[in-house]
Order: structure tokens, then sequence, then C-alpha cells
């Protein structure tokens, strides 16, 4: 009974999120005509460029100027001046964001070595709001310091984790949490599994698949992993730096195990070389009745299977869609693609935070809970496998030498 209260209490958060009005994509394309934002854009190209799109959403959000945009490198500025039509540029993210004085400041690079520190200007320029590309940022002790900034400066941060603004998972959140599909028995998350299948995996894809299971067994407790390299549990040696600015990282096959507050497990695995086109990177919650797959950025996200998951039966199972309209119902926003893809409705969930003085769906402290799992997957490897407590005691990089 307490898994399904805890369930219960997930769903009822987003339920209440009020992301889309009335499921109207009218009422969306139309909030806040009032408004005037002025809007920095920091990028970089060749380290991470600007992200998916986290550029170019302003330009199809109401009431939002682009007023400068950052880059270091030459042409990729030229190409972004061009791209967003703002006619102030610089080389220096600190002297634009000196200069322009932004209401909102997109954190566009894909990689996150420079994540920290261009947060932590933003916050002290006096913008009222962030929008980022994850992961996050490499460390919880980075991470504590960007939560701390936010609330001390009432700056409202939202990362790019769009999938948490589904509006289909409000629904299944609800489903779940009602008891509708029996018990919750375990959740499963997988990486994509590619090339960077494995450390790597963990941090650019797996941030979003254990962002999203959170939303349905609450945060981390605890974490037991074991890591491997080329099939052998991986070694000291085999500790490098990660591409896309992560840090340190290790193997090419993980198995992780989180205790959740919920009392629901989650387990997460990435094997290089293990994908299977549609068969990676999503979540499934395992329940009594049935089993949720999410297919993270797939159109429809939700599918439902009912049934008893380990009960043999003669009846063909089939897997149904569910779109923010219910179960085995038409998607009725026509442009739900851009709305959730093209960052529209994660925009407009971070304007109303800072409009209602709210946090947003997919703010910072959900971003350091997925930081310290990352982390806390690599310390418990260090621990030959070993149960790790989270909040970690190593606020740094798990794999650095002590």
């Amino acid at each position: 009974m307490m898994r399904r209260r805890q369930f219960l209490r997930s769903s009822s958060a987003l339920l209440t999120a009020g992301l889309f009005p009335k499921g109207s994509v009218k009422a969306l394309a139309a909030a806040g005509p009032h408004r005037h934002i002025r809007v920095a854009i920091i990028g970089h190209t060749g380290k991470g460029n600007y992200g998916h799109g986290i550029d170019t959403v302003w330009l199809k959000t109401p009431g939002a100027e682009i007023v400068g945009v950052a880059d270091p490198d030459p042409a990729g500025l030229a190409a972004a001046q061009k791209r967003l039509g703002t006619p102030r540029t610089f080389a220096d993210f600190h002297e634009m964001l000196a200069e322009v004085k932004a209401d909102v400041v997109a954190v566009c690079p894909r990689q996150i070595g420079l994540h920290h520190e261009m947060l932590r200007a933003a916050i002290q320029s006096g913008a009222r709001g962030i929008y980022m590309e994850k992961p996050f940022v490499r460390t919880p002790a980075e991470a504590d310091d960007i939560v701390r900034l936010c609330l001390e400066r009432n700056v409202k941060l939202a990362l790019a984790h769009r999938n948490r603004y589904h509006p289909a998972l409000k629904v299944v959140a609800d489903m779940v949490g009602s008891g509708e599909l029996g018990t919750p028995l375990e959740i499963r998350a997988r990486g994509k599994e590619d090339q960077r299948g494995g450390g790597l995996d963990l941090w650019v894809l797996g941030s979003h698949v254990l962002n999203l299971a959170t939303v349905f067994a609450g945060p981390p407790k605890a974490c037991s992993a074991s890591i491997f390299q080329r099939g052998r549990p991986a070694a000291d040696t085999d500790i490098h730096e990660g591409d896309e600015g992560v840090g340190l990282i290790v193997g090419d096959e993980i198995q992780a195990r989180f205790e959740m507050e919920s009392g629901v497990p989650l387990f997460f695995a990435s094997k290089k070389g293990g994908a299977i086109s549609g068969a990676n990177f999503g979540v499934q919650v395992v329940c009594t009745g049935g089993i949720v797959d999410l297919r993270i950025d797939s159109e429809p996200l939700v599918h439902v299977m009912r049934g008893h998951p380990f009960k043999p039966v003669a009846e063909t199972r089939v897997w149904v869609p569910l779109t923010s309209a219910g179960l085995g119902t038409p998607e009725p926003l026509a442009n739900i693609r851009e709305l959730v893809a093209g960052h529209r409705g994660p925009v407009e969930d971070l304007l109303e935070s800072i409009e209602g003085n709210r946090e947003p769906l997919c703010g910072p402290e959900a971003g350091r809970t997925t930081v310290e799992m990352i982390q806390a997957t690599f310390a418990s490897h260090r621990l030959a496998g070993g149960r790790v407590a989270i909040p970690l005691a190593n606020r740094q990089n798990a794999l650095a030498k002590e």
C-alpha cells in the first residue's frame, strides 16, 4: 500500500502542474502575449554547439526577444547571428551577460564541461530564468552550488529533459498511481547502447531515463552497481576522461540497481553495441496488472500492455498507445512534436514558473538528483558493487583519485 501511495503522490504532482491548459494547443500558443522577455543565448561551436534547438525555440515563443548571442568560435557566431536574427554578438558570454541584461538565459551546449561556469554567470547577471540543455552539471558539488544560488537569487532554472513535459506523462502517472495496473513491482531503464554504451551512455542518454523514472518511483536512496570493460570487471586503469565534457568515466557495460523512496527498485543497464532499433533508450514500469513502456523522444511516448508480466497466457497481448487524451485514444494535439521535442511546452512552463514564482516542472533539484544517481553508479563500482547511500558523502567525481 505504501508503494501505491507514493506513486499516487508522484502522479498528483504532475496533474497539478498545469503544463497544457485544458489540453489546448491554442491555449499554449496564445500564452503570454503581454510578455516581453529578453533572451540571451550561450552557445559554443565545436563544444556542444547549441544543443537540440535550445536556441531556436525562442523564435517561436510569444513575447520573446533574442537580445544577444555568445560563441567563442567566429564562424559559429556568425551562423548563429544569421539563424537567430539578433544584432548583438559576443565572443565571451560573461561580456554578453553584463551588457544585455537578459530576463532569461539559454545555456545551449550539449557538452557540460562549462555548464557550471555558464550557470553561475547567468544567475549572477540578474536573469530571472534559465533554460538549459542536459546533462545538468558534472558533480554533486557543482549541483549543490547551482541549487543554492537559484534559491538565494530566486532564479528559475529548467532542464531540457523534454519528456518530463509531455502531456501524456501525467495521464499515465495517474493510471499507475490509481492502482489501475495493480501493484508496481519494478522499473527498468536502458540507455541508447550505441557506440557510447556504458559510462558515456549513462551520462548523455541515461540522464534522460533516470530523470524520467523518478516521476514514478520518487527520489533514490541508494545504489549498487557493476561496471565492465570488454566483459571483465572494469579496473582503475580503465578510468578515462569522457567525451562531451562529462569528466572521468569508466566501462562499456553498466548494470545498476537503485533503491527508491517508493520501495520500488529501479534497474538501469547499458552495453556498448547492444542497441536494437526501437528497443533501447526507454523506461518500463512493471506492475502486477501490466507494463507501461515509455520510449524516449518517440511519439506516442507511452504504450501499455495489460496482464501480469510473469504469468503466461494463451491469448495475444497487445501494446496500446496512451496519449494526452487517454489509453487507446488518438492524440488530439496536432503539433505534439513541436510542443515537446521543439521545447515549446518546457519554455512555457519556465515562463509560467517565473510569473507564478513556483519551481519549474524539471528544475535544479531534479537535475541534482540525476547527477547523484550517475555518480553513485561509479561510486558503487569503486566499492566492488557495494551499496552507496544517496545523497552521496563524496560530492566530487566518484572516479577521481582521493
